[in-house]
C-alpha cells in the first residue's frame, strides 16, 4: 500500500464548503456522547492555547474534553472551565483515567506517555499529537526514540499540515494512520481593538529564551533596525520559568553588548487574554512583529498578532507558511540574513500602503481559515474514522 494512503487531510482550509460545515454540526448534536483526554507537559505556549481552545468547542460538538498536565505552570492562569487535571504519579493518573473511562486520550509530544498509560491498564485509543518537537533534529529525534512505542501502543498520529512533520512520519511511521488537522485560533478575541498608541515604534517578539526561538536574531537584527529607525523599542514577552538558563545568561550579555538594555521592555507571563490588548499598540505604534524562530509546527504567536493586525516579519519556520504569504499576510526573510531582515522590517514599517495591505489580509486570511467550529468538524471525523463515533 502507498504510505500517502494512510494520511488523512480532514480539512484544507477555507475550501471547505459551508453547507458540509453546518449538515455535519446537525449530525453532531444526535449522536452518543464521547469524553476524551489530552495530555501535555506544562500548560506553556501554543499547546495550551490550543487545549483551552480545542477544549471549548468540541463540547459544544458533543465531545468532553479534559487536559491532564504532568507539571503545574504559568499558563494556569489563563484556563476556562474545562476540567484541567496536573497529575504525574502513576496512581494519580492511574485514579484519573479509570474514573473517567475515556474514549480516547490524545498524547502531546510525550513519547512515553502512550506506554505508561497502557502499563496503566489503559484500553481505548491513543493517538499521538505532534506539536511543538522544536528543529527538523530535535522531531526527527523524538519520533526515531518514539517508533517501537507508536507501533505498539498507538492507533493513529494527528499532526497540523507542517511539511516537515508530515514527510518525517510517512517515512519514518509508514504503518501509522496520519491525520492532518490544522490548529484553530480565537478570531473572534485575538481581534484589533482600541488601545493608547505608545510614542515610538515597537519591535516586538514572543517566545521562550532557548536555541528554537533564535532569539539571538532578534537582538541582532533589532538592533540594526534602530539604526535606520532610531525611535523604535524593543518589547520582549516571555517566561523565565521556561528559559534555558545557559541562553537566559547569555541574553543579559547581548543587551549590553549591542546597548539595548535600556530600549527594552521585558513582559513576563502576561495572561493570554492581555495579548491582544499589546498587538493591537504594537500595530498602533508603526511597529511590527518578529518572529525569529528555526522551525514551527504552527506558531501561535505569531498568527495571534496576525489576527490582531499586527504584521510579521517571520522566518520561513515550515508551520507559519498555512497563514503566512509573502507581502500579502506577512513577510519572511531568509533565516540568519540579518541585512535583508532589517530591509523587509523597515519596508514594513514605513510603506504604509504595503502594511495596511498586509493588516488587512492577514486578519481576513485567520477569520477565514483557522475557525474553532472547523477544526471540531475535523476533529469529529477522525473520532469517526477511528470507529468511537458511529
Amino acid at each position: 500500500m502507498n504510505n500517502s494512503s494512510f494520511t488523512h487531510t480532514l480539512y484544507s482550509g477555507a475550501t471547505y464548503h459551508t453547507v458540509r460545515e453546518h449538515e455535519l454540526l446537525h449530525k453532531s448534536q444526535r449522536v452518543n456522547h464521547v469524553k476524551v483526554l489530552f495530555t501535555f507537559f506544562v500548560p506553556s505556549g501554543g499547546v495550551n492555547t490550543l487545549n483551552r481552545l480545542r477544549t471549548a468547542v468540541l463540547q459544544r460538538h458533543g465531545i468532553e474534553a479534559h487536559v491532564l498536565y504532568l507539571y503545574p505552570g504559568s499558563g494556569m492562569q489563563n484556563n476556562n472551565s474545562t476540567p484541567v487535571f496536573t497529575a504525574s504519579s502513576d496512581e494519580e493518573i492511574h485514579s484519573l483515567i479509570h474514573h473517567h473511562h475515556y474514549d480516547a486520550i490524545i498524547v502531546t509530544s510525550d513519547i512515553s506517555m502512550p506506554g505508561r498509560l497502557r502499563s496503566l491498564g489503559y484500553n481505548g485509543r491513543i493517538i499521538f499529537e505532534a506539536q511543538g518537537l522544536g528543529t527538523r533534529e530535535h522531531a526527527m529525534e523524538t519520533i526515531q526514540m518514539g517508533v517501537p512505542y507508536l507501533q505498539a501502543h498507538c492507533n493513529a498520529a494527528v499532526i497540523p499540515p507542517t511539511d516537515h512533520l508530515l514527510e518525517l512520519f510517512i517515512h519514518m511511521c509508514p504503518w501509522l494512520h496520519r491525520f492532518v488537522i490544522p490548529n484553530m485560533l480565537d478570531t473572534t478575541t485575538f481581534a484589533p481593538i482600541s488601545v493608547d498608541i505608545p510614542p515610538y515604534p515597537v519591535l516586538a517578539w514572543v517566545g521562550r529564551l532557548e536555541h528554537n526561538k533564535n532569539w539571538r536574531e532578534y537582538l541582532m537584527i533589532s538592533s540594526e533596525i534602530i539604526k535606520s529607525v532610531p525611535e523604535a523599542r524593543l518589547w520582549m514577552f516571555h517566561d523565565p520559568t521556561l528559559a534555558n538558563p545557559e541562553d537566559e545568561v547569555m541574553f543579559r550579555h547581548m543587551l549590553a553588548e549591542y546597548g539595548l538594555e535600556d530600549r527594552i521592555g521585558i513582559f513576563i507571563n502576561v495572561p493570554h487574554s492581555q495579548m491582544p490588548t499589546f498587538y493591537s499598540m504594537i500595530a498602533a505604534s508603526g511597529g511590527i512583529m518578529l518572529s525569529t524562530s528555526l522551525l514551527e509546527g504552527f506558531g501561535y504567536a505569531v498568527a495571534e498578532a496576525i489576527s490582531c493586525g499586527c504584521p510579521v516579519l517571520s522566518t520561513d519556520s515550515d508551520g507559519v507558511r498555512s497563514f503566512i504569504t509573502h507581502n500579502r499576510t506577512g513577510k519572511f526573510y531568509p533565516i540568519g540574513n540579518v541585512n535583508a531582515a532589517v530591509s523587509e522590517a523597515v519596508d514594513l514599517m514605513h510603506n504604509i500602503q504595503l502594511r495596511d495591505y498586509i493588516r488587512i489580509q492577514g486578519r481576513q486570511h485567520m477569520a477565514v481559515s483557522f475557525s474553532p467550529d472547523r477544526y471540531a468538524i475535523s476533529f469529529r471525523e477522525m473520532m469517526t474514522a477511528l470507529s468511537i463515533f458511529f
